[in-house]
Formats: structure tokens, sequence, C-alpha cells
């Protein structure tokens, strides 16, 4: 990865919006901003707060969390570890 978060942040891929919700299919504009996602990449932590997320897990996050940005095409959300809810097992 090209990307690589400093001190307690996280790079997450969100998972991608629902197109179909039972039969009704839901126009771009619509689509909720999805709330779960990959961790990409990570940082090392602070002294005071160990790096406990780790690549390749599945995190759930809240509506306002992070900041999102675009990288050759793809888009990622960047945030601290305090901003991820729950790891998905």
């Amino acid at each position: 990865m090209k990307i690589q978060p400093l001190a307690d942040r996280v790079l997450i891929k969100p998972a991608e919006a629902e197109e179909k919700i039972g039969g009704i299919i839901i126009p771009d504009t619509a689509k909720e901003k999805p709330l779960k996602g990959e961790i990409i990449a990570t940082g090392n932590g602070t002294k005071d707060e160990e790096m406990v997320l780790k690549v390749g897990d599945k995190v759930l996050y809240g509506k306002y969390a992070g900041q999102e940005l675009e990288f050759e095409g793809e888009k990622y959300m960047v945030m601290r570890q305090s901003d991820v809810i729950a790891i998905i097992k």
C-alpha cells in the first residue's frame, strides 16, 4: 500500500453501498454512506494508545467518522482508531 497512516490512524476501504433492497433499486443519490469496511493499513499507535486494529480486520465505524479520500481511483476513509466502533468477527 502506498498510503501509510500515522500514529493512531487507520486506512479503511468502505464496503459497497447496497444497490437493491428487496426488489427496489436504490439510485446513487439515495444510497447511504456505508458504515463498515476493511482495514487496509494502520499507523503504529501512540505512546498512550497501542494499535489494536490490524490489516484485514472488518470493522464498523460511525456515520460521521473520519475523512474520505480518493487515491488512484479508489475511495478510502482515514480515521482515528477510536472512531472505529467494533471489529466484525
